[in-house]
């Protein structure tokens, strides 16, 4: 085990298997809904953070509510952010800050990533948390750009709703030079925080019927931190060309930003594969975390963070992912790659991603390193609980059990499977299962 930091005042963990914690709040506009409030972390704040400082965690990335202290355009609310903030730097914890994580924006912008106001916003809230805390050590200023924007402004799955190329080039032609001149910013403010870029770790492949569309998906993972770094700006790529027919021409200007450390966001559907009968997603055929983290190491010379990973099933279920991407995270660094933390993301369960927050069903979500009871939001320990503790205490990949998956995810991993048979897997403790959670019959949306 590699135990080299990264120089500087900003407390990076070793390269090494750090066991970094998250919490999510993403702000759903339309609804007036945080996954912050609807999952109870707003209210529990204080446990939820002390029990992972419990478990001898120290670093995690955690969300500045953005629409809550902001409420009002020129009005600041910081007695929240204040309470939380004070008690990590009094428990010498090191905080992440995620500033935009998806579409946490306020209500009050005129058309939120779209409109003419989000720009200066944005800077203008960057400029105010960095001038109110300027011991921070470590931030993000937009989570998962090119994921974000993509879902909102090509996928219109997201507000506002655009779609296409040339509804892709208007929210980034928005955001991106925002995201610049926060950083700008922040780097005068704050010269000794880490400017830490979260972005989704996608790999795609397929079979040669597949390999126009397969080369166009991996030219487009890279896109919006290429034009951010100024990175590989060649007019012929696949993905890069569309965009520049679109209209996006200007961005390849934007002044090179500084990423200090590159976030990849690695789940099971963070592998593609194409062929004659379409799309899928996870993979039949993954390569893995580490050929992915090398992937991206041997692009862009950062050193790195696993910043999320988790998996939708069973706690044992979950037992089995963690030992698998810790095993390829542990295969990453044995090949010489400078990885500074793991993440399992988030602490507490979320809600409503099974419909990519298209609505607010208040549906938990159970990914989480606790589980959230569906009724009274109280927090569970789970089998999955237990095993996070004990690799947050030094546990390698081979001290976690192998429990078998169980419906649907033996089938969803079964490519995953297919790696492992050196495992000595084992069937799941019978008391481990959680019940099924029932979907409500009716979903409301606040009138705008």
């Amino acid at each position: 085990m590699h135990n080299a930091g990264l120089a500087g005042p900003f407390p990076l963990p070793p390269i090494g298997s750090t066991v970094v914690a998250g919490f999510e709040s993403t702000y759903l506009p339309g609804y007036g809904t945080d996954l912050v409030e609807v999952t109870g972390h707003s209210r529990s704040w204080q446990a939820d953070l002390d029990d992972l400082l419990s478990a001898g965690v120290r670093h995690l990335r955690y969300p500045l509510r953005w629409p809550t202290i902001q409420p009002e355009r020129g009005r600041f609310d910081w007695s929240e952010t204040d309470r939380v903030l004070g008690h990590l730097r009094a428990a010498e914890a090191v905080p992440i800050i995620d500033l935009v994580h998806h579409t946490s924006y306020p209500d009050w912008l005129s058309d939120g990533f779209r409109g003419a106001d989000f720009g200066p916003a944005l800077v203008d809230f960057a400029e105010a948390v960095a001038n109110r805390y300027p011991w921070l050590p470590a931030y993000t200023l937009f989570n998962e750009p090119f994921a974000t924007l993509f879902l909102a402004g090509h996928q219109a799955l997201w507000p506002p709703y655009d779609r296409g190329m040339r509804g892709l080039v208007r929210l980034a032609s928005s955001v991106l030079p925002a995201i610049s001149r926060a950083a700008e910013c922040w780097a005068e403010l704050l010269p000794q925080a880490r400017h830490v870029w979260v972005d989704t770790a996608e790999h795609h492949a397929g079979s040669p019927a597949s390999a126009e569309y397969v080369a166009l998906a991996n030219d487009r993972r890279h896109l919006f931190l290429d034009l951010m770094l100024g990175h590989d700006l060649d007019p012929s790529r696949p993905f890069l060309a569309e965009f520049l027919r679109a209209g996006g021409g200007p961005l390849t200007e934007l002044t090179p930003l500084r990423v200090d450390v590159l976030g990849l966001d690695y789940y099971c559907h963070s592998e593609w594969y194409y062929d004659e009968t379409g799309a899928r997603a996870p993979s039949p055929h993954p390569v893995g975390f580490a050929a992915v983290a090398q992937h991206y190491a041997d692009r862009y010379g950062l050193p790195m963070m696993l910043t999320e990973t988790n998996l939708r099933g069973q706690p044992s279920d979950q037992v089995s992912w963690l030992r698998y991407v810790l095993e390829q995270y542990e295969l990453a660094l044995d090949r010489g790659i400078a990885l500074h933390g793991f993440c399992w993301f988030p602490q507490v369960d979320s809600s409503d991603w099974d419909s990519l927050l298209a609505r607010t069903a208040g549906r938990v979500d159970p990914v989480g390193v606790y589980a959230i009871d569906p009724a009274t939001l109280a927090r569970r320990r789970t089998v999955f609980t237990d095993a996070w503790e004990k690799v947050a205490a030094g546990a390698t990949a081979a001290d976690l059990p192998a429990y078998r998956f169980q419906p649907p995810c033996d089938a969803l991993l079964s490519g995953v499977v297919a790696q492992l048979e050196h495992w000595p897997w084992q069937d799941p403790p019978e008391d481990s299962a959680t019940a099924a959670i029932s979907v409500p019959s009716s979903l409301t949306r606040r009138s705008s």
